[in-house]
């Protein structure tokens, strides 16, 4: 049996993102999911992270017969500014992932990374093969970072790693400049969830609008607002997080915006069942056009109509059954469309599109490049 440590950028519970489906679906594995750490600075910002300074010293969690999930150390802060402060942070944290190896009874296990600060990690551990899963333009992103610090970590792992997987073109043409062993596999979709959303007919011609995922600072927030003022007698079904530093409070002045927070994954098909349109809305930028989002995958397999904005521009793979939107304006007006849409081989198109980028699928092909790369066994 292999043995795997992913060194991952979610927490694997309570949301499930690629990180966690890709593991549950790992064959012949067992693996250790490190949680990504807490900055020391946390609390300062967010009392609830209090615990989580701690969490590492608690026994793993068994949350799959082959899966033990533990907390890692705390962090110091600034490390993708400065890159010493990183390589603090990153040979503490191999100090502590060696004991789990140990406990464990790993000898030389496979690692799995999802950030660019391992590259000053993977040199401590010895291993069986690194393997860098880039999911994000993790320079993008706004906060305590430098993107040049970031974008040369992000090379040092590339470079370092046995093989590279990432979600979009844009992160391939970045990463094939330092490794050759690149492939480009998108995020998929948990099929046995979402094929089983129901179609059938609503009692009340209300339309509703649905969008499930972070709010966070990469989101479109316009298009929602304008979709709320052109329809008044209708009603906007928001389900997720609200990330720290993100403003939403103009759209809570919209009566008609429902804001139902997370929910479990096994029970969002009955609140999508609800949904007449389905709502893919990102701004422009350098982070959301090279997004992978999990959403549009997700609501391929309802077969509902969707309206998308134009990035990321993994939605352009899909234009024959997802209205692309312009501009906010447009949104609006592609909305429409959708609402009025009647047509059958558009909703059995778009559950074949998920059917092919189911995650079976996808872990079946990382799996099987993996082998012919003669890096898994």
């Amino acid at each position: 049996m292999r043995q795997i440590v992913c060194i991952s950028t979610s927490n694997y519970l309570p949301v499930p993102t690629r990180k966690q489906n890709v593991m549950n679906r790992l064959k012949d594995a067992e693996i250790i999911y490190i949680d990504p750490p807490v900055s020391l600075l946390a609390p300062l910002k967010d009392r609830s992270t209090l615990g989580r300074l701690f969490a590492y010293k608690k026994p793993g969690q068994k949350v799959k017969k082959n899966i033990t999930v533990y907390a890692s150390p705390p962090s110091l802060p600034f490390f993708n500014k400065y890159r010493w402060i990183n390589k603090i942070n990153q040979k503490r944290l191999s100090r502590y992932i060696k004991r789990l190896i140990k406990h464990h009874g790993f000898e030389k296990p496979y690692l799995w990374c999802y950030s660019p600060t391992s590259c000053d990690l993977i040199e401590y551990i010895p291993n069986s093969g690194v393997i860098y899963d880039c999911v994000d333009r993790h320079s993008a992103y706004k906060g305590m970072i430098n993107p040049e610090v970031v974008d040369k970590m992000e090379e040092d792992l590339a470079k370092e790693a046995s093989f590279v997987f990432c979600t979009a073109q844009g992160l391939y043409d970045t990463l094939v400049r330092y490794n050759k062993n690149v492939e480009l596999i998108p995020n998929g979709v948990a099929l046995e969830i979402f094929s089983r959303v129901s179609h059938e007919k609503k009692k009340d011609n209300k339309p509703v609008f649905g969008f499930i995922g972070m709010l966070q600072e990469c989101i479109d927030y316009d298009c929602i607002e304008k979709l709320a003022k052109a329809y008044p007698q209708g009603e906007i079904i928001i389900i997720g997080k609200t990330l720290p530093g993100v403003d939403i409070s103009a759209l809570k002045n919209y009566p008609n915006i429902k804001f139902l927070g997370l929910i479990p994954q096994t029970e969002l098909p009955k609140y999508i069942s609800k949904f007449d349109v389905c709502l893919n809305v990102f701004r422009e930028g350098r982070l959301s056009k090279d997004v992978s989002p999990l959403k549009l995958y997700e609501y391929l397999a309802t077969g509902k109509p969707i309206v998308s904005t134009k990035e990321p521009l993994q939605v352009k793979d899909f234009s024959d059954v997802v209205y692309i939107a312009e501009n906010a304006d447009d949104f609006v007006v592609k909305c429409e469309e959708a609402l009025n849409e009647n047509d059958q081989e558009k909703i059995k198109k778009r559950i074949e599109y998920a059917k092919a980028c189911s995650w079976d699928e996808r872990v079946n092909r990382m799996e099987e490049l993996l082998k012919l790369n003669r890096i898994f066994k």
